[in-house]
């Protein structure tokens, strides 16, 4: 058995509210083990054979949409995978410590060179972005409400799905289960 944690997209936002208790019963209905969730955003932590995690994915994906009556978009890293993506440096530490906001964009697939460029073309004076794997950095130098950019115009100007965590979620998820 291996550690996963499952990142929700649509979960607890735009009026989909969903209890986490019923989120745990649906994991555990899929027969993964150990199921824990992580704050009420959809981050769900389980143990589950090793094996291929886009099938996994599909099958999550299908029993949500069946038990919660709308799409909701998810993305499997292995705990080692979190761990990594929480310890990588994707800006310079004086634009770091001078940001309001650090999102990571979690996506199903790495981007290609053409969908990375419509990525860079968002970049304004207080928003940048960088590519590293299967994640995007989103780097805010202002407040979030103060940018014209948001996960909803990421995922229509990349036409990919993703789920948005704040850097400080992703780094008490790989400090807690690393």
């Amino acid at each position: 058995m291996s550690k996963y944690i499952a990142f929700l997209r649509a979960i607890n936002v735009g009026g989909h509210n969903v209890k986490m208790d019923h989120l745990r019963q649906l994991f555990e209905s899929l027969d993964l083990k150990n199921v824990e969730t992580f704050i009420a955003s959809g981050n769900i932590i389980f143990d589950a054979k090793s094996g291929n995690t886009k099938n996994l994915e599909k099958k999550i994906e299908a029993c949500l949409r069946e038990a919660l009556g709308y799409e909701v978009a998810t993305f499997i890293r292995a705990n080692a995978e979190v761990v990594e993506i929480a310890k990588y440096k994707p800006f310079p530490p004086s634009k770091l410590e001078t940001a309001a906001a650090l999102n990571i964009g979690f996506l199903a697939d790495p981007l290609n060179e053409a969908t990375k460029q419509k990525l860079m073309a968002l970049r304004t004076e207080i928003d940048d972005f960088h590519v590293h794997g299967r994640e995007l950095y989103w780097l805010c130098l202002k407040k979030q409400s103060d940018s014209k950019i948001s996960n909803v115009a990421i995922e229509k100007a990349l036409g990919v799905k993703s789920t948005m965590r704040g850097v400080n979620t992703v780094n008490k998820l790989a400090a807690k289960y690393a």
